[in-house]
């Protein structure tokens, strides 16, 4: 069910390769936490490649995340380079005051 619930987040359709690969990277992120500490891992990895790869060729995070299983079972074992998104800046409070003192000056709205 995990990994039917991570394959069904990857497949969001046609994607910047740029954001395609992040998205992967955090799907191979949340299916590899997912899997058991006892589980074999290539097997766990075949079975997730399987399961993905018939989306691969409608969504390219499932085709990144497809090559990310590839790869970590290639010999010999080296890193994957994974990375979490860059931190955006969403304004924060300062934004938030900025919506709403224009909202205060807009006319039907009601002073707080």
């Amino acid at each position: 069910m995990f990994l039917e619930r991570t394959i069904s987040q990857l497949a969001v359709g046609p994607l910047p390769d740029a954001m395609a690969r992040q998205i992967a990277q955090l799907g191979y992120m949340q299916w590899i936490a997912g899997v058991p500490c006892n589980a074999d891992y290539q097997r766990a990895a075949l079975q997730a490649y399987d399961a993905a790869s018939p989306f691969a060729a409608t969504s390219p995070a499932v085709a990144q995340f497809c090559d990310l299983l590839m790869q970590s079972l290639e010999e010999p074992l080296t890193p994957l380079p994974l990375a979490l998104p860059p931190r955006k800046r969403r304004g924060g409070a300062d934004a938030r005051r900025s919506d709403r003192m224009a909202l205060k000056g807009m006319p039907g709205t009601a002073k707080r």
